[in-house]
């Protein structure tokens, strides 16, 4: 018995029609239309609009959303950013956290995303409340999305004594992953301690890895030049492919040939890399007076270096990204539009960024896509192609999970012309 007919679709990238049969929650068929099973319990008509598979944020700080009502940021530096969140969150509760979350998770449902990787800060300020507030969303909406959760250490380790007790205490209450903070300790030598004891705990308790490094416009400042630290540490614990590292914008900073080294070692040891453009372009560049630097990661050449790349969000509206909807496709047009991105070949990395590979880069590679056997975790583009829905930023007529429409939006234009 099909559950859902998704008649008349197209493919990402145009080809079709097609339709598209969902059984238990899973792509059961993709055919000519008319040639697969008949007497679906129910049927969406995508009259010649484009399917992919479901968005994907692999790091975006809900704890953190729509702090801007709050407190707006200041001078727009990262320093000035975790500072005025630090003041913040010693008065966040576990509700006040959830409401806010709530808000930006369901915006991201209705923009297409199926799966979100959340990053809530643990530390001595905020205790456990947003990670146990991200525990409350995860049942809470686990019809709708899919919500893995970082245990997050914002303000260090070493910086912070008794963040680490509480990270374990986090992944002992089911933390999916264990995160870093590489840069946000007082010394080198500390900053390559705190990579070490993130290590040391995903080891402990089975898990990935998921560090914040090398946050800054160059490495003027070592702290912020640790990729060769992590994948050294990535091979040495054998965990290639279970470890991310998000922002790396001093990246764009290195010589070629030092780029190119980097960007090897990273391929090589199997370290993904997460690129949050809003994010970063906000805060970096802050102290050129001229030539302002764009402060985002070399897209393509981690691309071309074989380095599994995706994109995210990161933070909507709060001081460290004072804007957003959480719609991943729109981060991804933004990031085409800074980032030299405009050949077909570019658009269609993009889309496979925000989709296929960022499921990969979460762990959930084996179980995503628009395939037979895959989940069914689809969305319907108001476009004939996913490129077209990127470049028009069409709104997404129904999103799909595990083969049940959680979302639909309708948008209409008229237009009353005078006599």
């Amino acid at each position: 018995m099909t559950d859902l007919l998704l008649r008349d679709a197209r493919l990402p990238d145009g080809a079709g029609p097609v339709d598209i049969a969902v059984a238990g929650g899973r792509i059961a068929a993709i055919g000519r239309p008319g040639a697969g099973p008949s007497g679906a319990a129910a049927v969406i008509d995508c009259a010649g609009d484009a399917v992919i598979p479901g968005l994907v944020e692999p790091h975006l700080h809900l704890d953190k959303a729509m702090l801007d009502a709050e407190a707006p940021p200041s001078d727009g530096t990262l320093a000035d950013a975790i500072a005025v969140t630090g003041r913040l969150k010693a008065a966040f509760t576990r509700e006040s956290v959830r409401a806010r979350a709530g808000r930006v998770l369901e915006q991201a449902v209705g923009h297409g995303t199926t799966l979100i990787r959340a990053q809530p800060d643990v530390d001595p300020i905020v205790g456990l409340t947003g990670f146990e507030a991200m525990l409350d969303l995860r049942a809470a909406y686990a019809d709708l999305v899919d919500l893995q959760i970082v245990a997050f250490p914002q303000e260090g380790l070493l910086r912070a004594p008794g963040t680490e007790d509480l990270l374990v205490e986090a992944l002992r209450q089911g933390a999916d992953v264990v995160g870093g903070c590489s840069y946000q300790e007082a010394t080198t030598e500390d900053c390559r301690a705190h990579v070490d004891r993130v290590f040391a705990l995903a080891e402990r308790f089975g898990v990935p890895v998921d560090i914040h490094a090398d946050l800054a416009d160059d490495t003027a400042d070592p702290r912020f030049a640790l990729a060769g630290h992590i994948a050294d540490r990535t091979r040495a614990h054998g965990m290639g492919g279970h470890v991310t590292v998000g922002h790396m914008t001093s990246l764009a900073s290195l010589a070629p040939d030092t780029r190119k080294r980097v960007l090897g070692e990273l391929a090589d040891a199997g370290v993904a890399v997460v690129v949050l453009p809003m994010t970063d372009m906000h805060l970096g560049g802050r102290h050129d007076e001229a030539n302002v630097r764009r402060g985002i990661a070399p897209v393509s050449d981690l691309l071309d270096a074989g380095v599994r790349t995706g994109l995210s969000s990161n933070n909507v509206r709060n001081a460290f990204t004072p804007y957003g909807v959480a719609d991943v496709l729109d981060v991804a047009l933004f990031l085409a539009q800074t980032s030299h991105l405009a050949s077909p070949h570019d658009l269609a990395r993009l889309v496979a960024m925000v989709t296929d590979d960022a499921a990969a880069i979460v762990g959930h590679g084996d179980r995503h896509g628009l395939r037979v056997g895959a989940e069914a975790d689809l969305v319907v583009l108001a476009a004939p192609s996913a490129t077209e829905a990127l470049l028009s930023r069409a709104h997404r007529r129904a999103v799909v999970k595990r083969g049940r429409v959680v979302a639909t939006t309708e948008h209409t234009v008229q237009l009353h012309r005078g006599r």
